[in-house]
């Protein structure tokens, strides 16, 4: 009988170990090998904290408009809070009023919202856009690897044998909580660790001593023994950082939520000096179909109660970062399948919409609010949701360049051939000068006439030479694009052909490197 060897490598790819991982804790983890460079080395030391909002946040109650506010209340007269009950935190803004929290964050100045974030063909399915979130694929494309795993398979291809190693004795990631994120996932296997106690994360036994047989069983039997000698060695690091860590926040002690309990402990172990680059912590319940406020008391109910929670973890979280002065070290991102349907239901609550508002926090943050607030059309339809402003893979890519140190050209290998970075981050913060902040915020553009019966013409000024123009239908389905060319400095106007589509609402969006905007446009 002829004897096959397997690999570690391949026994990953063919066993049932390569989906059910051993764990840290009875979760997930695995471990990699030697790197051509190293990301956890050198002077970037800087850590993204991901904060996932499970089952499609409603932006619409999260951030409120003044001039908006008439409008809004039209459409979703039982749901929405009332108006002095609205937390005013800058100009015409306001956020739901259990949101106090997040208004303390802004008056830090460590808080930045970035408007209707989204992608063009929203799906509204919770698995499958939870994957293009993940991923960062666009909508027609399935990739089993997560934006954050092909961000270290550049220089780790070869995880998960090897580590960890005398260079790297720390986890790449950490998801705190039971199921491991999907953002970590990389050719091999994924670069996160899911961890439910710092003080506590488990060791786990070796599953046979002695001498083992040189055959296949032989060769899994090796790589199990090899991976929880693994296991223990990224656990005794952990316990290490959570034992030398400290929480110096007041904060905290009013707080009890899961949330609050995962960020406290991420920002321990970073004090305790583990450097760990990537932090994933999940909240769920967002899925507010039916119930979303209780009935005559808007201010209240689930999206309260989860706003809330989130609101002061983050609250806490900030402040902790401060007092430890490790602050100017780390940012946190929020992100969410999809927002809601702009129309209320029947059941007081919202269906699956399109886009929504996304929270950047950190001292390296723009304290700014980048994009344009809904506008709100008392005639809208019961499909309808929040347009798309800002492609989320921008976003990711900013962060991927301005703040982990990727080259621009592997952003686009990371992300997409179009990415382009956005003004997220204080000069101050940033190790090489960037241009990105010349992102105009006051572009106005046209569109006429509107309603239209079959065509437009969009008007507009800009400087850039070159302009990407997409027309999405009211669910954010992608219909056409087109590029258009002209002169610096000049006025650009395009005529627009609706006349194949069916009445109804269209929107039609134009990018450049200097502007980012969404027009509604009604066809008759």
């Amino acid at each position: 009988m002829t004897k096959v060897k397997i690999n570690r490598r391949d026994f990953l790819k063919t066993s049932a170990l390569a989906s059910i991982p051993l764990t840290l804790s009875g979760i997930p983890l695995f471990a990699a090998a030697n790197p051509n460079s190293s990301f956890l080395k050198g002077d970037n030391d800087k850590i993204l904290v991901l904060v996932q909002l499970q089952g499609g946040n409603d932006g619409l109650s999260t951030i409120y408009h003044s001039g908006q506010y008439a409008n809004l209340q039209a459409v979703r007269s039982n749901i929405i809070l009332p108006e002095n009950s609205i937390i005013n935190f800058h100009n015409e803004y306001g956020f739901h009023s259990a949101m106090q929290g997040m208004k303390d964050v802004w008056e830090m100045e460590s808080l930045g919202i970035v408007q209707n974030v989204g992608y063009p063909n929203q799906n509204r399915s919770h698995f499958r856009s939870s994957d293009i979130w993940n991923s960062a694929s666009s909508a027609k494309e399935f990739d089993s690897t997560g934006w954050i795993g092909r961000f270290y398979d550049l220089n780790y291809s070869d995880y998960p044998n090897g580590y960890p190693n005398t260079d790297n004795p720390h986890p790449f990631a950490l998801t705190m909580g039971k199921i491991i994120s999907e953002t970590c996932q990389g050719v091999n296997a994924n670069y996160s660790l899911s961890l439910l106690d710092p003080f506590n994360p488990g060791m786990a036994l070796v599953s046979a001593e002695g001498d083992i047989p040189a055959n296949c069983f032989g060769d899994a039997l090796s790589f199990v023994n090899d991976t929880v000698a693994q296991t223990n060695a990224f656990a005794s690091v952990i316990s290490e950082a959570a034992n030398a860590g400290n929480n110096l926040s007041a904060k905290w002690d009013s707080l009890d939520t899961e949330i609050a309990k995962k960020l406290k402990n991420v920002s321990r172990l970073i004090s305790g000096g583990l450097q760990t680059k990537i932090y994933i912590v999940q909240l769920g319940g967002f899925d507010t179909h039916d119930n979303q406020v209780v009935i005559d008391e808007t201010t209240t109910g689930l999206h309260s109660d989860l706003l809330k929670q989130l609101s002061d973890a983050i609250c806490a979280f900030q402040d902790d970062l401060n007092l430890l002065s490790v602050n100017d070290r780390v940012i946190g991102m929020t992100y969410s399948e999809f927002g809601r349907r702009i129309r209320s239901n029947g059941a007081y609550g919202t269906d699956h919409g399109t886009a929504a508002p996304l929270f950047l926090f950190g001292s390296c943050i723009e304290n700014q609010i980048l994009g344009d607030h809904p506008e709100i059309d008392t005639q809208v339809g019961i499909d309808e949701g929040v347009p798309m402003q800002y492609d989320f893979r921008d976003i990711y890519g900013t962060i991927l360049k301005d703040w982990l140190g990727l080259q621009e050209n592997d952003v686009f290998d990371v992300l997409y051939p179009d990415f382009q970075a956005l003004p997220l981050f204080k000069e101050s913060c940033l190790t090489v000068s960037s241009t990105t902040n010349n992102l105009s915020q006051d572009a106005e553009i046209n569109v006429y006439p509107n309603p239209t019966v079959d065509k437009v013409q969009l008007s507009y000024f800009s400087k850039d030479q070159q302009s990407v123009v997409r027309v999405f239908d009211s669910a954010g389905g992608f219909l056409m694009s087109t590029s258009v060319f002209g002169s610096k400095m000049s006025q650009h106007q395009i005529m627009i052909d609706l006349s194949a589509f069916k009445p109804g609402s269209y929107f039609i969006h134009i990018r450049n490197k200097e502007f980012s905007k969404t027009k509604k446009v009604v066809k008759i």
